[in-house]
């Protein structure tokens, strides 16, 4: 008798583990949520987005303008203005020194400028022995922080680049052609600028051509424009030279010492200001308003428009009270006085004032130095002396107002002065001897 046999289940048991299941369903959920996400950024919040991508910031400049010029009582000058093509740049809020080392090569093709190396001279160069390597570091920054070892690879900052510095052999400064010597200068200039400010990367001898050829490239430059500038010039040459004062040039910028008043002030560092006398004591007169340019950087800090809002007004003129007619009168008077001079005086001041109101009309002083006369007149007023014998005149005069002295008693013995313990004191024109003296001899 057969035994019927057990009913076999016909569903299939899965083979897929129950945490594989879920597994799926975990990463089904994430890539769901992934998608929903990048749904709700590119339609939902797309816009937004996109708007904060192409933020740009607008941030207001100045510029420099002309100084006031200084004439004389009847309008002639003595300190002008003299316009000059310069080729300027514009630093950017986050330029990096790679670019700004690469715009500095590829304008080195277009414009001369003139540089003397620190290794050519000892004194007043152009470009050090540092300016050279930063420029080079600014151009091979990945090749150069190769080189340094485990420990130089963790500094960071001012000791970094120290270290850099020390990685970079002179042979490869040395090296530099004319091309990438003209670029280094350029490089130095464009580094000095500060965030959103402009420097003249050239304002001297600047050529037509150049101008032209900058002009037309001027997409290859970012931050670099073409305009005019000015310099001082003295038509009358040395004329007061010493008592109208210098202007600072660019690089010197406002003093160090006065640097926060002046920027409380509104002037940027590198501005152009009095030194010294004249120009320094007008500076608010000379110094004009400056203009006033909207600039609109994008997130990268790259300048992208300029506008001009305000184009600044020169400096105010300022007149002298002087004449120089009556002021070469003078000097001639100086200088003839000084060819003629007695004794040991290599030196001579005069200033002459309208006794009516105290104006200054004509001022010089003239010095002999080395057998050529040398213009001084700032010491009418800055030099001292000894009053010595000019104290006789008025030493005299009192005698007479008192009745000490008259036209039958004004003679004195002129002698040596013997005392004890003291070396004898005697006249300049009479050491030794005794000679009888009246007030008009003294």
């Amino acid at each position: 008798m057969k035994v019927a046999k057990k009913k076999k289940n016909n569903k299939k048991k899965s083979h897929i583990p129950f945490r594989l299941n879920l597994l799926f369903f975990i990463v089904f959920l994430l890539f769901s949520t992934l998608i929903l996400r990048l749904a709700y950024l590119q339609i939902v919040r797309a816009e937004e987005y996109k708007a904060e991508v192409e933020r740009t910031e607008q941030t207001t400049i100045t510029g420099s303008v002309p100084r006031g010029e200084i004439f004389d009582a009847n309008l002639n000058k003595l300190v002008g203005n003299e316009a000059r093509h310069t080729i300027t740049y514009t630093r950017g809020s986050n330029v990096p020194a790679a670019q700004m080392a690469s715009v500095a090569y590829e304008l080195a093709e277009y414009i001369d400028m003139p540089h003397t190396t620190s290794f050519e001279v000892d004194r007043q160069f152009d470009l050090s022995e540092r300016d050279l390597k930063d420029f080079f570091i600014a151009r091979n920054q990945e090749e150069v922080r190769d080189r340094l070892n485990d420990d130089e690879q963790k500094l960071s900052g001012s000791k970094s680049y120290s270290a850099m510095l020390e990685k970079v052999e002179e042979s490869e400064i040395l090296s530099y052609e004319e091309r990438e010597l003209d670029a280094a200068i350029i490089f130095k200039k464009m580094n000095a600028a500060y965030s959103l400010s402009t420097v003249n990367i050239k304002n001297q001898d600047v050529t037509e051509s150049e101008i032209a050829r900058v002009s037309e490239n001027l997409d290859k430059f970012p931050g670099v424009d073409t305009g005019t500038d000015w310099a001082r010039y003295y038509p009358e040459g040395d004329m007061l030279s010493s008592i109208l004062g210098v202007v600072t040039s660019e690089d010197q910028g406002v003093p160090e010492s006065e640097l926060k008043t002046y920027l409380a002030k509104g002037y940027s560092r590198n501005d152009r200001v009095g030194k010294s006398y004249l120009e320094s004591e007008y500076e608010t007169v000379l110094s004009g308003t400056k203009s006033r340019i909207e600039t609109e950087t994008n997130t990268n800090g790259d300048i992208i428009n300029q506008i001009q809002q305000y184009s600044g007004q020169k400096g105010d003129n300022l007149i002298l009270t002087m004449d120089i007619d009556f002021q070469e009168t003078v000097e001639e008077i100086a200088i003839d006085s000084l060819d003629q001079r007695q004794g040991l005086n290599n030196s001579i001041y005069i200033a002459a004032m309208d006794p009516s109101n105290g104006d200054v009309l004509a001022m010089t002083g003239k010095e002999i130095d080395k057998g050529e006369v040398k213009d001084i007149t700032y010491g009418v007023f800055n030099h001292n002396f000894n009053m010595g014998s000019s104290i006789k005149g008025a030493t005299v005069l009192s005698a007479y107002m008192d009745g000490v002295l008259n036209s039958s008693n004004n003679v004195i013995v002129d002698q040596p002065l013997n005392i004890k313990g003291s070396n004898s004191i005697s006249s300049v024109f009479n050491r030794y001897g005794a000679e009888p003296v009246n007030d008009i001899m003294a």
